[in-house]
């Protein structure tokens, strides 16, 4: 840490932005955003890219500055010309979401494509998305399942749970309620809410696997336990139907009540059918 202050002080960049992180994360010295901006900049009037990217990253969540969308973004654009993959994602994700600049679905894209080309895993699973959508590009569930597969093959779990959906709901490839559950599980066992609620719903249904009420139960209560309200909602059905579980009318309304309780209008009717 001494010879990066030392380096950092001598005008060395990659040692002032390394200070800069340092002060970012709270690391051997106390967090303090404001140092670390300051150290960020000197390494970012450089020309480095990185420091560039963390000025950008501290408008963009307002650490130590005001938040400032308009602000990030022109960091982001510093580095992401220099082919900062993390920076081509930010900047495809304020052109997604329309922070900072005029909502572009058609610059997102552009973006993302060229952090996904480098192999940026969220890049690829948001150019899948785009695809997915059909958003500053023909809808195309091909491609869609193309971009999901690469950022899945890196471990990506929304990926794996799109790709899930795509087979279950025959969009890009014949419907496959094996695969669907294949994808499912992968994600789901990566603690993805919606994974877990979908796996429980096709045991429920004996959809690409043998009916299980039991293991529908299971998977439900994980996605419910992260607060899903659909999970909520079908665990409040076995507990009514007695599916899994002994029949209980008084724990399918506690169910029924959680998912209420987050404006599920389904478990809302269902008060008065219990």
């Amino acid at each position: 840490m001494e010879w990066y202050f030392k380096a950092a002080d001598q005008g060395d960049a990659d040692a002032q932005f390394n200070v800069g992180l340092l002060y970012a994360i709270g690391r051997g010295v106390p967090q303090d955003y404001f140092r670390a901006m300051e150290w960020y900049l000197k390494a970012a009037d450089q020309g480095h890219a990185s420091a560039q990217f963390s000025i950008g990253f501290l408008y963009n969540y307002g650490q130590g500055v005001p938040q400032d969308y308009s602000r990030a973004m022109e960091w982001y654009l510093k580095a992401a010309d220099q082919g900062n993959a993390s920076a081509q994602f930010n900047v495809g994700f304020l052109y997604d979401n329309g922070q900072g600049v005029p909502q572009d679905y058609s610059q997102a894209m552009e973006w993302y494509l060229k952090a996904a080309d480098q192999g940026d895993a969220d890049a690829q699973l948001n150019v899948g998305l785009l695809y997915d959508k059909g958003r500053g590009v023909p809808q195309d569930y091909s491609q869609a399942m193309e971009w999901y597969l690469k950022a899945a093959d890196q471990g990506h779990s929304s990926a794996q749970f799109n790709i899930g959906l795509l087979y279950d709901n025959g969009r890009g490839v014949s419907q496959d309620y094996s695969q669907a559950m294949e994808w499912y599980r992968k994600s789901a066992d990566q603690g993805h809410s919606s994974a877990q609620f979908k796996t429980g719903l096709l045991y429920d249904n004996g959809h690409g696997v043998p009916q299980d009420y039991s293991q529908a139960m299971e998977w439900y209560r994980k996605a419910a336990d992260q607060g899903h309200a659909s999970a909520q909602l079908n665990i409040g059905f076995l507990y009514g139907s007695g599916h899994g579980v002994p029949q209980d009318y008084s724990r399918a309304m506690e169910w029924f009540l959680k998912a209420a309780d987050q404006g599920d209008a389904s478990a809302q009717s269902n008060w008065f059918t219990v």
